[in-house]
């Protein structure tokens, strides 16, 4: 991965998951549901099964996630880490808000 490709991953993954984390926390009035839920999200950008397998087929495709997990790279890991700062700084910006008196819908 080059340099300003794995620049602008980290920026495009920390927006984008800020922007969504800040709207759910701004619509379900909860201020840490998107940093709860960012890793099964992760997990279903990761995996290459149905969602289903999961339950009908356990063993196999935990064992399968498990490779897929210890197969990613540095720079996808850094990527993926700053989409989970992103939903953490949505949080501390909805608290941060609401606590100035701005009232989210």
């Amino acid at each position: 991965m080059f340099l300003p490709q794995f620049i602008i991953s980290m920026l495009l993954f920390m927006v984008l998951f800020f922007g969504i984390a800040f709207i759910i926390n701004m619509l379900l009035k909860t201020s840490w549901l998107m940093s709860v839920c960012y890793p099964f999200i992760v997990i279903i950008m990761i995996d290459n099964v149905a969602t289903i397998d999961y339950f009908t087929h356990p063993k196999e495709t935990f064992k399968a996630l498990g490779h897929r997990l210890v197969s990613l790279t540095i720079p996808d890991i850094i990527v993926l880490c700053t989409g989970f700062l992103g939903t953490i700084i949505s949080a501390v910006v909805i608290k941060m808000l609401r606590s100035r008196g701005y009232q989210m819908f």
